[in-house]
């Protein structure tokens, strides 16, 4: 039976597969339980998650993207780019993510250079640089 007219390929456990090398498909709710966003501290674009480097303490209760995201982190990466990496929605990402968070895994990467946020000439050289474009 042709699988467009079935309803697509299906899996050993009868669950819907977009192709064979794809695997099943997972719907985001699934990933984060039903969450839209994370419990903690609100994460944009482009903040900047570094792994701590600690262990899980109940390393079986981490999703395979979690741990994944664990992976890539051992480097800072933004939030838009592990979503890009993953190839999951950002608000997946982001729920995902903040849980990490939460439970001491990853933390937040910040810049703190005195220099740039106290030169203002800087800023506004910046900023008339751009206005020029």
């Amino acid at each position: 039976m042709d699988p467009s007219v079935s309803g697509g390929i299906r899996g050993p456990g009868r669950e819907r597969w977009i192709d064979e090398a794809a695997g099943p498909v997972v719907r985001p709710y699934a990933m984060t339980r039903g969450r839209t966003r994370p419990r903690g501290e609100p994460l944009d674009l482009v903040t900047i998650l570094v792994a701590i480097g600690r262990a899980p303490a109940e390393p079986g209760r981490l999703t395979r993207e979690q741990r994944r995201i664990l992976w890539l982190c051992r480097r800072p990466h933004t939030i838009a780019d592990l979503a890009s990496d993953l190839e999951l929605p950002f608000g997946v990402l982001r729920v995902l993510a903040g849980d990490l968070l939460d439970s001491g895994l990853v933390g937040i990467q910040r810049w703190t250079s005195p220099a740039a946020q106290t030169d203002q000439n800087l800023l506004r050289r910046v900023l008339d640089e751009l206005r020029a474009l």
